[in-house]
């Protein structure tokens, strides 16, 4: 129903049976800043890496992580229960991504010095923005109101938390403060939907992540590009540079073959459960994400820009890669694939972490072993639909 006055329709819950639902243009549009603010988290870590700096990079990483994939995951809950693409709708939405893009700002030195600060306003930006369409939904639709006023009420106190947090404590406290409310930010939807639970689609959800997927690997497939152009004119360097290149194209190919080699929408309407699969996927983006930073340390290797020993540089890209395949393993392969099948990629994601061990083997150790799994995944998909 759209009121004539104001062009706004209710904010009514959507049905869970819709046919063909996938990304709409704005939720695409909306993907669009998450890329800005992907390549600034995985640029700053490729940076940090690169100087010797590998903890303090992995650590500001995973944090600034966490803004990025929270703030995505809850609009893209939120749109899939409640997108009504009135006026109001894309205005809010495009709040958020003005938020997404003060947020991208800040990457680099909340990475580089620990400096928080843009990257709190950012982010909170976006959850007041997501506040007003919970309360819009509240005064849509009796029957999510108290649902959606816990998630409003919730995401408001976290906020003004954060933005406490930036003002009343030394850095020490900001740090010790800062996973608190991580923790207090995950615990709002899980005590918001014990409410009532909102009617997000699982083939629209399953479509969305496969959307950030597409993003975060996006991220080394530019990695293994920039290896190719700077092989031009490099010399004795060249042959090494395009070799790194390819083995890079063949890991992320092989990533997100294994990502999509199984149908997620239809394991997602049969279990009926969003939580694990949502906040598990933390591991397999923030891993692919820093699987370009990875390429680009053995890239630095390989022509002498950089700080790191190459022993250490392999496991900078063995263990993202390791972590994307099991916790794929863990998600999504676990409750489809034969046991067989299990053990294989398991042993093979265990092994690309020892590879790091050869360091001069490694990169192309890591993409034989991700392509071996894909083979193996493959074939049990051929075999047992």
């Amino acid at each position: 129903m759209t009121d004539s006055h104001a062009g706004l329709r209710r904010m009514l819950p959507r049905d869970r049976t819709e046919p063909f639902r996938s990304a709409s243009p704005l939720e695409l549009l909306f993907d669009l800043v998450f890329v800005v603010a992907v390549s600034q988290a995985s640029d700053s870590l490729h940076e940090l890496v690169s100087d010797g700096h590998v903890g303090q990079g992995v650590l500001a990483y995973l944090m600034v992580f966490f803004a990025i994939w929270w703030a995505w995951m809850n609009f893209t809950w939120f749109a899939s229960a409640f997108d009504t693409d009135d006026w109001a709708y894309r205005v809010l939405t495009i709040a958020q991504m003005g938020g997404v893009l003060v947020l991208a700002a800040g990457v680099h030195e909340a990475m580089a010095a620990y400096d928080f600060t843009l990257v709190t306003w950012g982010y909170v930006i976006m959850r007041f923005a997501m506040v007003t369409q919970w309360l819009r939904a509240a005064a849509s639709d009796p029957g999510s109101r108290r649902t959606a006023l816990f998630f409003a009420v919730g995401i408001t106190i976290v906020q003004l938390l954060w933005l406490a947090r930036l003002y009343l404590f030394d850095t020490m406290w900001q740090f010790v403060t800062f996973f608190m409310l991580v923790l207090a930010e995950i615990m709002v939807p899980v005590v918001a939907e014990r409410q009532g639970r909102t009617a997000w689609h699982p083939h629209h959800i399953a479509d969305r992540y496969g959307c950030f997927t597409l993003i975060v690997l996006g991220e080394s497939v530019l990695a293994s590009a920039t290896a190719i152009f700077q092989a031009r004119g490099q010399g004795t360097h060249a042959l090494a540079l395009v070799g790194l290149a390819a083995a890079g194209l063949v890991i992320v190919a092989g990533m997100w073959w294994l990502y999509f080699v199984r149908e997620q929408g239809d394991y997602l309407a049969k279990i009926d459960r969003g939580f694990g699969f949502g906040y598990a996927h933390y591991v397999i983006f923030a891993s692919a994400g820093a699987v370009s930073s990875g390429i680009g340390a053995a890239v630095d290797v390989a022509t002498g820009h950089t700080a790191l020993a190459a022993s250490a540089a392999s496991f900078v890209l063995t263990v993202p890669v390791t972590a994307f395949m099991l916790a794929l393993w863990v998600i999504m392969l676990r409750p489809q694939v034969r046991r067989a099948t299990s053990a294989i990629v398991i042993g093979l994601a265990v092994l690309v972490l020892v590879s790091a061990y050869l360091p001069a083997a490694s990169i192309a150790a890591t993409a034989a072993l991700v392509a071996a799994a894909v083979l193996v995944v493959e074939v049990d998909a051929r075999r047992h639909p």
